[in-house]
């Protein structure tokens, strides 16, 4: 994949993407957090391209994790979907790169993001309108970030999506230990608990990351726990 300057991007060149955009970001290790899930869904998972924006069979990316986009910028950057001249931008008044990612304005941004607990219920409502129009072949895919499973939506759209046997739905939740409740047996076993397949890996690994992302899981919704350090004070 290239950008719009024909230049081939790596994951080796994405610490320097990053480096593009400075200003005033107070989210940091959020961005920093997600950088390895996103490329391996974008490099090797989503069925979703720049010129595929607008196809109805795309795969859909839901970006819950939106108050920290730096690394969803550099990743969009690298596989061509916003120019690479955007990124020193970022945050600025007139700039489409704002702090939170909005839909309108970024290419390849499926929602407006950032208030805490709404992307997996928005997913929720995506995987069964594509079922209700026949639509059987894209997939949903929501970051989330473990600090999001304080909020009630999140628990209500994992209750409801379970015995819905939405098997289009994929949820990712980084966990940097930034949750204020512990969960008995961990994350994953809160959404087994309702009938999801799950699976907790090392969220730097992108072999394990790659495997995780395509475990099969027939009738059921996937998530994928990716475990990263825990976040900095």
């Amino acid at each position: 994949m290239t950008s719009a300057t024909d230049v081939t991007y790596g994951y080796a060149d994405l610490p320097g993407l990053m480096g593009l955009m400075t200003g005033d970001e107070k989210h940091g290790p959020a961005a920093t957090s997600t950088l390895d899930v996103l490329w391996v869904l974008y490099d090797r998972v989503l069925r979703v391209s720049p010129e595929r924006r607008a196809d109805p069979e795309r795969d859909r990316f839901l970006l819950s994790k939106g108050h920290g986009p730096m690394a969803y910028y550099a990743v969009l950057a690298a596989k061509g979907f916003v120019p690479v001249d955007w990124l020193p931008g970022f945050g600025s008044y007139d700039s489409p790169l704002g702090h939170h990612p909005d839909r309108t304005l970024v290419p390849g941004a499926e929602i407006g993001s950032g208030s805490l607990g709404h992307g997996l219920p928005i997913a929720v409502g995506t995987a069964l309108g594509l079922r209700a129009q026949g639509l059987g072949e894209p997939r949903v895919w929501a970051l989330i970030g473990d600090a999001e499973l304080d909020e009630g939506s999140n628990h209500e759209a994992i209750a409801f999506a379970g015995p819905a046997g939405l098997d289009r739905l994929h949820t990712v939740v980084v966990d940097n230990s930034s949750a204020t409740y512990a969960r008995p047996g961990g994350i994953a076993a809160r959404f087994e608990a309702a009938g999801w397949s799950a699976v907790t890996v090392d969220g730097r690994d992108h072999e394990a990351l790659f495997a995780a992302f395509t475990a099969p899981h027939p009738g059921r919704p996937h998530v994928v726990v990716a475990r990263v350090e825990p976040k900095s004070a």
